[in-house]
Order: C-alpha cells, then structure tokens, then sequence
C-alpha cells in the first residue's frame, strides 16, 4: 500500500522540495496552495506532478474534510508555512502587517494540527509531522521584529506539539531554513542575478551562495521516512553555515 502524503503552500517556500521528495518516494499526495485556483498554474503542475491530488481551499475545517476524504490514514504531513517577511522599525510599527504574519505563521498551523491532532490519534500507524519553519532568529535583524516573533513562535509551537503527542508515538520535527532559495523569500532576480543581492549571500552565507531546494529534499526524506518516534522535538538549521561574525579588522 502506498504511504501517503499532505503538503500545504506546496508551490511556496519549501513546497517545490516538499513534493519534489515525496514524488520521487512514490508517495500519493494531496498538495494544497491558494494558488491552484489558477487554472494554468493547476495545469502546470499536473503535468509535472501526474496522479497527485491538489486543492486550493484555504478553509481549515474544509480542508480537514477533505484529508479525511483523501486518505484513511495519512503518514505525512508537512506544514510548510510562509508569509512575506515584512521589514520595518517597531516605532514606525505595521499592526495590519503583523496580524496577518501571526495569522499565517501561527494561528494558522496551530488551527490546522488542532483539527487534524483527533485523526492522528485514531490511526493505528503513526505520522511523522514535519514543519518548515526558520532559522532566522538565530541572528536577530534591524527591522525585523515581525518575521522574528513570527517564527519564534512558530518553532516553540513545534517543541509544544513534540512534547504532547510523544506519549501518541508521533514525532514532530521542524526543518528551519534560512538563505534557501524561493521566490517567496530569496528570489532569483534579486539574490542570484543582481550583483548588489548576491554580493550580500556571498558576504553573510559561509557557504557563499543561497541553498538549493533539492538541497532541502535530503533532509525531508529523512524525516519522512522515519521509522522510530525517538526523533522528536528537533529543530533542524538549514542555512549554510549562517549565522557567522564578520572577520576581524585586525
């Protein structure tokens, strides 16, 4: 019988790696992202990725329906969760900006595993949780508060639902990236073919480049594929080497 698989924001972020991975595991997938209420990008993709179910719904309880309906038991889940990390002073402060990145980065996936959390429990096979998350509160930025309290939320809610579904047999671990390639946060016109933007990923990234997202793949195989329930609670960098100091003047 086939594993099977369900990857939200599929086409942003950490998607393309996501399903990519699990594809080529010969998994059968439902895929879900706003954006394949397009009829051309939904097209495009199953052309690329034929017998994968997709969805565009966004509402959770719809949702939750629809994964019940897909699947009996489901082995993987990756929440792959991302919003445009908006820069700006606090004291100039964009209160919208942040309801919406908290609404994405955290409400959300909390609203999600609190819906799915029952139907985990009830199956006989365990699933492996997987979130992408970030590792960019590693190194604090100027003018980056919102995304920061974003995703350091978003990675202790991890560690909350290791701690509580351990005792259930069903790991949960976070792979955090930083400085991955993805049109939603590095994209290519201003990070790889801009001088100025690639200047900068050389200058901060040790490994002198963005990462790839078949990079990516490796680890979510791993983590996908994971046999025991001892794995838990981790909280996986992803980012070259970031972050590192400047080197000394003298």
């Amino acid at each position: 019988m086939k594993r099977t698989a369900f990857i939200t924001n599929v086409l942003q972020y950490a998607g393309p790696a996501s399903i990519s991975a699990l594809y080529a595991k010969g998994f059968q997938l439902l895929v879900q992202d706003p954006l394949f209420a397009d009829p051309n990008i939904k097209n495009t993709f199953l052309s690329k990725y034929p017998n994968t179910s997709i969805t565009s719904e966004t509402n959770i309880e719809n949702l939750i329906n629809q994964i019940s309906e897909t699947f009996p038991t489901i082995d993987v889940v990756i929440s792959n969760d991302s919003f445009p990390a908006i820069h700006t002073s606090i004291s100039e402060g964009d209160l919208k900006g942040l309801e919406n990145t908290l609404q994405e980065i955290v409400i959300r996936p909390y609203y999600f595993m609190h819906r799915l959390i029952p139907k985990l429990k009830k199956q006989q096979n365990k699933s492996n949780l997987i979130f992408i998350t970030s590792s960019r509160t590693e190194l604090p930025m100027k003018n980056g508060a919102i995304p920061d309290m974003a995703r350091a939320a978003n990675n202790a809610f991890v560690k909350s639902l290791s701690i509580e579904l351990a005792p259930y047999g069903i790991p949960v671990n976070a792979i955090a990236p930083n400085f991955l390639y993805s049109e939603t946060y590095f994209p290519r016109s201003l990070f790889i073919e801009n001088p100025i933007g690639k200047k900068y990923i050389e200058t901060v990234v040790p490994i002198g480049r963005l990462g790839q997202q078949e990079e990516l793949e490796e680890l979510i195989i791993y983590l996908a594929e994971m046999k025991g329930s001892f794995h838990t609670g981790s909280i996986i960098p992803f980012n070259g080497g970031w972050p590192v100091a400047l080197d000394r003047p003298y």
